[in-house]
């Protein structure tokens, strides 16, 4: 285990698997509401992913900070280049 002066252990057994359901959960979403935006216009789901992403940032730094909170920053921030990579080369 990870430790730093002062502070308790990292909890890597509990922390990755809710990083790893937080990707799982945020790719799934992600790549629906593309896909149903797409349909209406591309650049429509361009645009609402972009704010969607811009917009949520200030929230996910943020919550790197904090002690759970940060297994699904890192979760989510991990989910995003993969759900737009599928969006546009799937």
């Amino acid at each position: 285990m990870n430790t730093t002066s002062g502070s308790s252990p990292t909890p890597w057994a509990t922390g990755l698997p809710l990083s790893v359901f937080v990707f799982a959960m945020s790719t799934v979403t992600l790549i629906a509401i593309g896909d149903v935006l797409a349909d209406i216009h591309p650049a429509v789901a361009v645009l609402v992913n972009v704010v969607a992403v811009v917009g949520a940032l200030p929230t996910f730094l943020h919550w790197r900070q904090r002690e759970v909170w940060r297994w699904m920053a890192w979760g989510i921030a991990a989910a995003v280049p993969v759900a737009w990579g599928v969006l546009l080369f799937g």
